[in-house]
């Protein structure tokens, strides 16, 4: 069954080995990496957070990226009593620890798999799109809010094209060409290699933020963590930013 963490605020990958190349890093200056996965509970929780630390990366001249880290992919769990039940109070705990929405509506349903893959792969599509847009692929964030809305709130299945027809209206991308990317190879091997980036840096757990500094990967925190906490942290870890910041 899946495994969360409640001290620590974060969902664990299963304990399966991963016959997925290591991909090399690009070296750059200064890059924050959010890994997560949209249908992590623990990732909703901290979506606010992370539009605070992306805030903060762009007014900082930081580049933020997303990488989705498969949590589930092909799904693995039975969906029955004893899975609703782990989910209820899975949300129940987060959303009173965070103060996110959570409907239940979606644990009514007779059946459903929970395969992640679907929706990791709806955010790696809308990022190529909006970077060949001439965007910073941080503006797939609020694709990835609304993809989280929809399912923790509004208990919508992300596995389906249709779920993402609003979002698409929702930051300005045509829904066919996203409809046709994300059902595409291209789209596939992107989270794909998304997944074997998240299990190169050892990524066992979401959310987690990492520290990318000239292609050398540090880790800035795992698990749930409020703003003020992530952003001290950053700014020890980079005292130039947080001279900046000052003045």
């Amino acid at each position: 069954m899946m495994q969360c963490d409640p001290t620590t605020g974060s969902c664990l990958l299963p304990d399966e080995p991963s016959d997925a190349q290591r991909q090399p890093t690009t070296p750059s200056d200064v890059v924050i990496r959010y890994v997560g996965d949209p249908m992590c509970s623990w990732c909703w929780g901290i979506s606010p957070v992370v539009k605070k630390l992306a805030e903060y990366c762009e007014q900082h001249g930081l580049s933020f990226v997303m990488t989705m880290g498969g949590l589930r992919a092909g799904g693995g769990d039975a969906w029955n009593s004893a899975f609703k039940d782990f989910l209820r109070g899975e949300w129940s705990h987060i959303q009173k620890k965070t103060g996110q929405p959570f409907g239940f509506s979606l644990l009514e349903a007779e059946q459903f798999n929970y395969d992640t893959e679907p929706a990791c792969r709806a955010v790696a599509t809308a990022t190529l799109l909006l970077v060949e847009r001439g965007l910073r692929s941080s503006a797939a964030l609020p694709f990835l809010s609304a993809t989280q809305h929809k399912f923790y709130v509004d208990g919508r299945d992300p596995k389906t094209e249709a779920f993402y027809r609003d979002i698409c209206d929702q930051v300005g991308l045509p829904f066919e060409e996203f409809s046709q990317t994300f059902t595409s190879q291209r789209a596939r091997e992107a989270v794909s290699q998304d997944f074997a980036l998240c299990r190169q840096w050892g990524v066992r757990s979401f959310p987690t933020l990492l520290l990318e500094r000239h292609g050398e990967i540090s880790l800035l925190s795992t698990g749930y963590v409020d703003t003020e906490t992530l952003l001290n942290r950053l700014n020890a870890q980079l005292p130039q930013v947080a001279e900046r910041a000052t003045e």
